[in-house]
């Protein structure tokens, strides 16, 4: 079993939100992340610039597209947008790692 309580989690200002940078491009935008969200907690809907590829890790999440679990391989296309909120059904935090080509950009508040 993976521990990822060693990882240096940096918080975000959205509740229960928390990333880990493994590489980021600032000439291009493709970021390599590891995010966790806490039971029942939503990352901020956005846009993917280009192609998005997640592994989810441990837990899960849901969006508009279904409900995606461990060991699942998630690819959201470019120009899509999505508001994934971890699963609360183990109250265990949802891992993954994910790859945004390009990079993404958050929704504007309505």
């Amino acid at each position: 079993m993976l521990d990822f309580s060693h990882i240096n989690w940096r918080a975000t200002r959205h509740r229960g939100i928390h990333l880990h940078v493994l590489r980021h491009d600032e000439t291009n935008g493709d970021a390599t992340v590891l995010v966790r969200m806490e039971p029942g907690c939503a990352y901020p809907a956005h846009r993917h610039r280009g192609i998005e590829e997640v592994f989810i890790l441990q837990g899960g999440y849901r969006d508009a597209t279904g409900v995606h679990r461990a060991g699942d391989y998630v690819l959201n296309e470019a120009s899509s947008t999505h508001h994934p909120v971890a699963l609360e059904d183990k109250q265990e935090d949802c891992i993954m790692l994910a790859v945004a080509h390009g990079g993404i950009e958050l929704a504007q508040k309505q």
